[in-house]
């Protein structure tokens, strides 16, 4: 929690991200998404990781940032209270196979992989 990552904190997320189990793996996603650290994931929070895993990734899509980040929240904000706790976030992923594929997505390292 010192605002840096040293090498082995690195290697812990990369191996976590590489041949972590899915539970473990939506876990880090959450802690990683809840940019204010909050214990929830709100609207705006998960637009600008949706904007910025499209940024990276770049191809074409059928709906906005904007209208997929509603769509998420549609679909497995449970509760209806403008955020995503843990259990809806984790839940909804296994449940959404589209918001599961752009999590994957988000932090596929296989190209790295590949050059190391």
């Amino acid at each position: 929690q010192d605002g840096y990552i040293d090498f082995m904190e690195y290697v812990a997320a990369l191996s976590l991200v590489l041949r972590g189990k899915m539970e473990q793996k939506l876990r880090w996603y959450f802690k990683l998404y809840d940019v204010d650290g909050n214990g929830c994931i709100d609207r705006h929070e998960l637009l600008n990781i949706i904007k910025a895993i499209r940024a990276i990734n770049g191809g074409d899509h059928e709906t906005s940032a904007e209208e997929f980040t509603n769509r998420v929240f549609n679909k497995i904000d449970v509760n209806g209270d403008g955020e995503l706790s843990l259990e809806e976030f984790v839940e909804g992923a296994r449940k959404d196979e589209e918001f599961m594929e752009v999590l994957m997505k988000s932090l596929d390292l296989s190209h790295i992989v590949a050059m190391i």
